[in-house]
């Protein structure tokens, strides 16, 4: 679905928040701390701080207002009061915000105490990769050009893209179409126009793009058991290209 204006308006005061979540707990993440605290810290300020509505809580089934994804966890880590981060963790948190109806959808990498080299270097990758990504979206763009602008530069610095999760659109619901691939040929797919809204997310691995499912049904994990990294956004099709909508202070 196309955004008028004020759906935009709507859009952009959700993105913000879903930002602002993500800035206010990076002090909080040190060795010692659970994922559970984490959670419940971000639970307590979208609804208590920003008056809103963490988007995870009850989806699907899912019962967290986090995803905490930590090394090899490619995404959907259910964060737990018994998973304790360790020096030299490397660990992605997702997060999706609702305001009056309408969905702001982001992440980011966290290093937790001292990163070894080649962790910084795939976090710092995979970021790259999401800016590509962000740059390819315009007006008269194909979706296949968000994909191949991100599988091109992964591989050349020797990663794979996952391919079996990938972005959506989104608004007042909170995945709906299309469906926005990281891997894929320039000039196909979807034409790219004014007005549209989706994520765009890609989870980058050090080893194999392949993946496995664990037993509590969310958590994916590499099927290597190498680590993987993953940055989001939510962005807005304006006719000079993307807007970021959970665009970050850090960022500006």
């Amino acid at each position: 679905m196309l955004k008028n204006i004020e759906e935009l308006n709507g859009m952009r005061e959700a993105g913000k928040l879903a930002a602002e979540v993500l800035e206010m707990i990076g002090d909080y993440i040190k060795p010692g701390v659970s994922t559970g605290e984490l959670d419940k810290i971000c639970n307590d300020y979208i609804v208590e701080v920003q008056k809103a509505i963490p988007a995870n809580v009850g989806y699907r089934g899912f019962e967290k207002t986090l995803c905490t994804s930590i090394n090899q966890v490619i995404c959907h880590g259910i964060p737990d009061f018994n998973r304790i981060l360790k020096n030299g963790d490397i660990m992605n948190i997702d997060v999706t915000v609702i305001k009056d109806g309408w969905h702001g959808d982001t992440s980011k990498m966290f290093l937790v105490g001292k990163a070894q080299a080649h962790n910084e270097r795939l976090i710092n990758i995979t970021q790259e990769c999401l800016y590509k990504g962000i740059e390819a979206v315009k007006p008269g763009a194909h979706l296949g050009d968000i994909g191949h602008a991100i599988q091109t530069h992964a591989e050349k610095n020797y990663y794979s893209v996952v391919e079996e999760y990938c972005g959506h659109g989104i608004g007042k619901i909170y995945h709906d179409e299309p469906q926005i691939l990281h891997y894929g040929k320039a000039k196909t797919g979807q034409e790219i126009i004014e007005g549209m809204c989706f994520t765009i997310e890609p989870m980058i691995n050090l080893g194999t793009k392949f993946t496995k499912l664990l037993s509590d049904g969310w958590t994916v994990e590499t099927q290597d058991g190498r680590n993987s990294a993953q940055w989001e956004h939510t962005i807005y099709v304006n006719k000079d290209g993307a807007e970021i909508l959970t665009l970050r202070k850090e960022e500006q």
